[in-house]
């Protein structure tokens, strides 16, 4: 037997994915739904956001997926330790049906998201099923493989897209002219509403459609690289073969697609561009953030563009020298990713002009927020990087070509909040 498979199977397989039992909050015990939810572990890294969701409640979810004690042994062990009180008294409890569950989100701008969420059927990159389009820290994947360890847990679901428009995506509509399960809003104005789908002949219908398809991991590459490093630990058939996921037909229900800016700590503004002298094109904008956005916009239609913050203007970066580029950007990997924005960011600018480090934390931080990115570069002296955001057609065709988007390239959205459904993996 493949133990990295569990299949001897050589066809090629699509998407498997499966009902669970579900974990769910008694909102009977809890102040409020929003009240114990979160974004995903990996957006909550502030001191105080994480201070501000266990205050919310003393239920809410950061507990188990960001525990907080003096060492790494022991914040799993306390996270573990939550979960099964939590089990006992029955603030979580399992549904008693398997489910897969629709999951949508829903914004007064009109965005709306849905999805599914269930057991995924976890495939060798090989397979080239479930595409990654980034590159993981083994530190990270060894953090959350220790906490999924000891809670025994998928805490929180990571976010998949594929393009369907088929009987899966029929079903997550009719589904959802239902009754929810659970209806809530978050402090970002995001509603949220579950369903869960038990009858077989629907379940088999959404499988059926699936079974054809290929999915990008949107968000969550780290918890994916988890589920794999644990599965090949587990090498006998059982739970740890699939991993708890939200799957988004995009055809139906696109995602946003948002840039991370940089901001560059230690590099002024003024010193920033003088480099760029006979190397780029610099413009001064003195306008305000939302029309030099939009003039980024315009310039990135032409090639590549940044724009750059931190004193009282902006500076539209573009039309690099092309000699410059080509001394400069690796030339073993295709056009497309030659050409990204992210690409002539990290080695054209930062390791050859600026000669600032990517990796160092101390010197280069990623930031979600474009206004905040802007405030943070101005109060400290530093130098914003904003970026224009990369379609999703273009990370997906790169993930298929097996070729990795730059660190920090992407930040698909909205991404699922914690807390809603749990997947215990001894239930």
């Amino acid at each position: 037997m493949n133990s990295a498979g569990h299949s001897e199977a050589t066809a090629p397989r699509g998407l498997e994915l499966t009902p669970f039992r579900g974990l769910r909050y008694d909102p009977d015990r809890v102040g409020s739904l929003a009240a114990v939810t979160s974004p995903p572990y990996d957006v909550v890294v502030r001191p105080d956001g994480l201070h501000h969701l266990q205050d919310a409640d003393p239920y809410n979810i950061v507990r188990l997926i960001l525990p907080q004690a003096t060492t790494p042994d022991v914040r799993n062990e306390q996270a573990a330790g939550t979960l099964r009180r939590w089990l006992a008294e029955g603030v979580l409890a399992a549904d008693a049906e398997p489910s897969l569950y629709v999951y949508e989100q829903r914004h007064a701008d009109g965005m709306l998201q849905r999805g599914l969420i269930g057991n995924l059927r976890l495939s060798d990159p090989s397979e080239g099923t479930v595409l990654p389009h980034e590159d993981v820290m083994p530190h990270v994947v060894a953090d959350r493989a220790a906490l999924m360890r000891a809670t025994h847990a998928n805490l929180e679901p990571l976010l998949l897209t594929y393009r369907g428009g088929g009987a899966a995506t029929e079903t997550v509509d009719r589904t959802a002219a239902s009754p929810p399960l659970l209806s809530t809003t978050t402090d970002d104005g995001y509603s949220h509403r579950l369903w869960a789908i038990t009858d077989p002949t629907e379940t088999a219908r959404v499988q059926a459609d699936l079974a054809h398809r290929q999915a990008l991991i949107a968000d969550g590459h780290h918890r994916w690289a988890t589920y794999l490093r644990l599965r090949a630990e587990h090498p006998s058939p059982g739970p740890w073969d699939q991993g708890l996921v939200l799957l988004v037909d995009t055809a139906r229900y696109p995602l946003r697609v948002r840039a991370i800016h940089r901001l560059l700590h230690g590099l002024p503004v003024a010193d920033a561009l003088s480099a760029l002298e006979g190397r780029f094109r610099v413009r001064r904008l003195d306008v305000p953030l939302p029309e030099a956005l939009d003039a980024l916009a315009d310039a990135t239609a032409a090639g590549n563009a940044f724009l750059l913050a931190g004193d009282d203007a902006f500076h539209l970066v573009d039309r690099p020298d092309r000699a410059l580029l080509d001394s400069t950007v690796p030339a073993d990997r295709p056009e497309a990713w030659r050409t990204l924005d992210a690409t002539v960011l990290h080695a054209t600018l930062l390791a050859h002009i600026w000669h600032v480090p990517e990796d160092d934390p101390a010197r280069v931080a990623y930031i979600h927020d474009t206004a905040a990115t802007v405030r943070k570069a101005r109060r400290d002296g530093g130098t914003a990087v904003l970026l224009h955001p990369v379609r999703e057609e273009v990370v997906r065709d790169l993930a298929r070509q097996g070729v990795m988007m730059p660190r920090k390239s992407t930040s698909f959205g909205p991404k699922p909040a914690s807390g809603l459904v749990l997947r215990a993996l001894d239930i």
